[in-house]
Formats: C-alpha cells, structure tokens, sequence
C-alpha cells in the first residue's frame, strides 16, 4: 500500500515528460515548416552538385568546380600565408607558388 503514492508520482512524471515531449516536438515542427522547402533546395542543389563532382571524375573530366572557383583566388591568396603558417609550415608547400 506503501507503493501506490509512488507509483501515482511516477504515473504523473511519466505523464509530463510525455506530454512535454510531445509538446516539444510540435513546436519544432511549427518552427521548421516554413523553412522545409528552402532545406529541400539546398539539400537538392548539394545532391546535384555531388552528382556533377562525381560523374565527371568517373568519366575522367577535369573538375569542374575549379571553373567556378577561379573568382574566390585573390581572396584565398590574401589568407594563404596565414594558412601555412598555423598549419607548421614555415614555407609555402607549393613549389610554384611563394608567398614568403
């Protein structure tokens, strides 16, 4: 008879953390609805990017990311030396390329 309040504690915590797990997972779902189709694009323009990667290296074509790369190189070039160096190199591992 000891056990009965026990067990209604347990019963009513059980309950609660139930229902705020519940409740919890409504509010994620309200929250992220409106951003499910922007995720859909991104995760569909990240797959169809990886297919492009990989069936070009397949077909034994150059990568073509390296195209669209070419714009970002002077903004790289500024960081590069920063990037040796905190990697331990004290000089640039490239053997066409130095920057000290």
């Amino acid at each position: 008879m000891q056990d009965e309040p026990h067990n209604g504690q347990a019963s009513r915590r059980e309950k609660l953390r139930a229902w705020l797990d519940q409740a919890r997972y409504f509010t994620e779902e309200v929250y992220s609805a409106r951003y499910r189709g922007a995720i859909a694009r991104a995760r569909r323009d990240e797959d169809d990017l990886f297919m492009l990667l990989v069936f070009s290296e397949m077909m034994g074509l150059q990568n073509p990311a390296a195209y669209y790369t070419l714009e970002l190189q002077p903004l790289l070039l500024e960081r590069f030396h920063d990037w040796h160096q905190r990697m331990g190199m004290e000089h640039s591992p490239l053997d066409h390329f130095r920057c000290c």
